[in-house]
């Protein structure tokens, strides 16, 4: 589908998205730019768990992914899913070399919440090769911070784990989402929950540039 503005904010989406948009924005207000952030111990399995559940920018993600998947229908439902935390073990092991600066990479992964939610909004049907392309280079940013962190768990193996197979419990919460609504008012419940996490990632972005 072609992407226009007609299609971002038709008024039925418009309207529905106003208590989305409220909500998250009520979420995002504290310490967004700390999101990846996690000081004290970390343990294992539980703490690599629970990493991506800190960060609203990560979680945010995460669903878009699902629900970018369960939007497009077809393989997308699954090779989107499967994909990101396949290559985020990739970001991770940057993350544990070192390879890219903090500043960049929190702007990456900012920017990933925008443009997944926007393509989810403009309800884009990319053609595989480049949705899996996109979806890729978002999963080295997002690994990266879990790298970071993996050494200073007390078992480090066990810390990956558990943030990959939480990163895959929150994809498949989204395609549940887009499985649900997908069916209701032409899927437009799904494009306005998408201009919601598109804003968020303006907020996301907006701190970093302020901060």
């Amino acid at each position: 589908m072609r992407m226009t503005a007609h299609t971002l904010l038709p008024p039925a989406a418009l309207r529905i998205s106003i208590p989305a948009l409220v909500a998250i924005g009520s979420l995002c207000l504290p310490s967004i730019a700390e999101a990846h952030v996690m000081d004290g111990p970390l343990g294992g399995f539980g703490s690599g768990f629970g990493h991506p559940l800190a960060g609203f920018d990560h979680l945010l993600a995460m669903l878009a992914v699902g629900l970018w998947g369960a939007q497009m229908g077809g393989r997308s439902v699954w090779t989107l899913p499967a994909t990101f935390p396949l290559i985020m073990c990739l970001g991770g092991v940057l993350g544990m070399l070192g390879v890219l600066p903090a500043g960049p990479v929190q702007a990456g992964i900012a920017l990933s919440v925008f443009v997944l939610g926007a393509v989810i909004a403009l309800e884009w049907k990319a053609p595989d090769w480049i949705a899996l392309a996109l979806i890729s280079v978002f999963a080295i940013l997002h690994g990266i911070p879990h790298g970071v962190l993996a050494p200073r768990a007390v078992d480090p193996a066990a810390f990956t784990v558990g943030f990959v197979v939480s990163t895959g419990v929150i994809h498949v919460i989204g395609i549940a989402i887009g499985a649900v609504l997908k069916p209701i008012a032409q899927g437009r419940l799904i494009q306005a929950l998408g201009a919601a996490i598109a804003l968020a990632g303006v907020w996301f972005i907006a701190r970093l540039i302020i901060a």
